[in-house]
């Protein structure tokens, strides 16, 4: 089976990747409109609060919105991180797949598991690796474990915090001490500090072995990442479009989790949820009480299982509703219409780059194109990537000729530059709205259709996350790796990362929620009511105007 190429999503979106029959964020601001960018000194002291709090994903959200402002600064870089390899080590632990591994997972089997990882980082990794580098990764993600309430409670519950800092010290004097030139010292240096906190805390070998596992390959950067079982499982789903799940998408408010978008044919859809309800409780429990991550636990479960969720229609009384979990297969196209018949106005949302987009394109243009498509809007926003293969074939719907896109990597196997083919492009003009969220392989068809001028691009500035990875299975335990294999660059040479793209038309940003939090764009019920979409209504009109009069002339 060849290698999934894939662009993994920002850590502030990976929510919704991981999930697409549900995502859930935080509520979405109102107005449009400016907001005062806070000093760093500010965004410091807001953060603060929220770690000190131990809210650890709107710790997360909130510095690496920071970082679209200061992207250079040190200390928010710093504390994004530590609030990052938090966020992991709960998402680990939240996950049964991974307690298995830590749990179950003999201590020699949990060491070749470290090797292997080693030798896919050594073999394929975008850089050289520094070992020493990954050992200390793999350093700071235990101490990480050992401040974090989640690993104490399961391992070191009556252990003194005296006990554990004199270990802290003891530890990293040790490795200090020990050569770390080569991946077997490398391998060998874990081996010793599993064995130091064996001896020293009582800590079984397993879960350390683990932390540095995890400690190493979460820090390389912001997208290469350990996949438990279950993390490997969701991966291919989202890569193949479907999950197990009810088939909605929501998001978090003060009066409970509101939907967004409900599959069509979906079990949600079946049990007559709609657009604009509320889920207030599930399973019993309050959804005011929960965070995303813990409503999407909640939800989630095995193919057959039952949710009972209570849901407020707008202006209706509570109701209580069982809805059974099946497997949901996700459009990555939707909301496909006509928004201006008199121009012949098309537009339609492409959510996710996956095996099935470029059929599921297709079919929707040939839809369109019978219902007197003339102009066509695509809507990138929030869209946080997918396959590259599937960011190459939508780009190449649009493209006659010229570059897409080319990557280049360490290895030279990933040294690739992919070009339009002449057949099958449709040559209607083309607008593509984009935002914030717009990242990965949104970017990569947007930066063809920029530097290719092929349409023009309305909206904000995009992510700008310019790598690739790939998703590597590993031997032991069905686990794997998505590792950052290669860059990628626009037509023109230039590259994404933290750059992302400009648009030709600017739409004013919205302020975002006090949190941070990552919030999922609204679909458009009407250009009034989407400042994107009127905006690129105004470019078509205005072109359609002048060349009108240029041709009354």
């Amino acid at each position: 089976m060849a290698l999934p190429r894939v662009f993994a999503a920002p850590r502030s979106l990976r929510g919704f990747s991981l999930a697409l029959f549900l995502l859930v964020s935080a509520g979405l601001a109102g107005a449009q409109e400016k907001i005062e960018i806070p000093s760093v000194e500010t965004l410091l002291q807001s953060g603060g609060q929220l770690e000190s709090q131990q809210r650890w994903g709107d710790a997360l959200a909130h510095f690496e919105d920071a970082l679209r402002n200061y992207p250079k600064d040190v200390q928010l870089e710093r504390r994004r991180l530590w609030a990052s390899m938090h966020v992991d080590l709960g998402r680990r632990y939240g996950d049964a797949t991974f307690r298995d591994l830590a749990g179950k997972l003999a201590s020699d089997d949990a060491l070749a598991l470290y090797a292997e990882v080693l030798l896919k980082i050594q073999s394929h990794y975008v850089d050289a690796p520094e070992w020493r580098s990954l050992v200390n990764r793999g350093t700071v993600g235990f101490e990480i474990a050992l401040s974090d309430e989640i690993f104490l409670q399961r391992y070191l519950p009556e252990t003194p915090a005296a006990d554990i800092n004199t270990f802290r010290s003891e530890l990293r004097e040790k490795l200090a001490a020990m050569p770390v030139r080569t991946r077997l010292e490398t391998r060998d240096a874990v081996h010793t500090a599993a064995w130091l906190a064996n001896q020293r805390l009582g800590l079984p070998a397993v879960p350390v072995i683990m932390e540095y596992t995890c400690g190493m390959t979460n820090t390389l950067d912001d997208y290469t990442a350990f996949l438990p079982p279950k993390e490997l499982a969701d991966t291919y789903a989202q890569i193949d479009g479907n999950f197990v799940g009810l088939g909605v998408e929501l998001k978090g408010t003060a009066q409970g989790l509101k939907v967004l978008r409900v599959i069509g044919r979906s079990p949600a859809d079946r049990a007559g949820l709609r657009v604009s309800d509320l889920i207030t409780a599930v399973d019993g429990q309050s959804a005011l009480d929960m965070n995303h991550e813990q409503a999407a636990d909640k939800l989630q479960g095995p193919e057959g299982t039952s949710a009972q969720i209570t849901v407020v229609s707008p202006g209706q009384e509570a109701r209580s509703l069982t809805i059974r979990r099946e497997h949901v297969d996700v459009p990555s196209i939707d909301e496909a219409q006509i928004v201006d018949p008199a121009l012949g106005v098309a537009y339609f949302r492409l959510s996710t780059f996956q095996k099935s987009t470029l059929r599921e394109l297709d079919e929707t243009l040939w839809k369109l194109h019978g219902k007197g498509m003339k102009h066509l809007i695509v809507d990138l926003r929030g869209n946080p990537g997918g396959l590259l293969s599937a960011a190459v074939d939508v780009s190449d719907k649009f493209l006659e000729t010229g570059t897409i896109v080319s990557t280049r990597g360490r290895n030279t196997a990933e040294d690739m530059t992919y070009r339009a083919q002449a057949g099958g492009t449709w040559h209607v003009p083309l607008i593509l709205l984009i935002d914030g969220d717009s990242a990965s392989a949104s970017e990569i068809f947007a930066g063809a259709v920029r530097d290719n001028k092929r349409g023009v691009i309305v909206g904000q500035r995009s992510y700008g996350k310019g790598s690739v990875q790939g998703i590597f299975s590993l031997r032991v335990a069905d686990s794997g790796i998505r590792l950052t294999t290669s860059k990628f660059f626009s037509p023109l040479g230039k590259p994404f990362t933290k750059v992302g793209v400009e648009p030709d038309v600017a739409v004013q940003q919205a302020a975002k929620p006090v949190d941070g939090q990552v919030a999922a764009a609204e679909p458009p019920t009407s250009s009034a009511e989407d400042p994107y979409l009127r905006a690129a209504l105004e470019v078509i009109r205005n072109k359609t105007a002048r060349r009108d009069e240029n041709g009354s002339r």
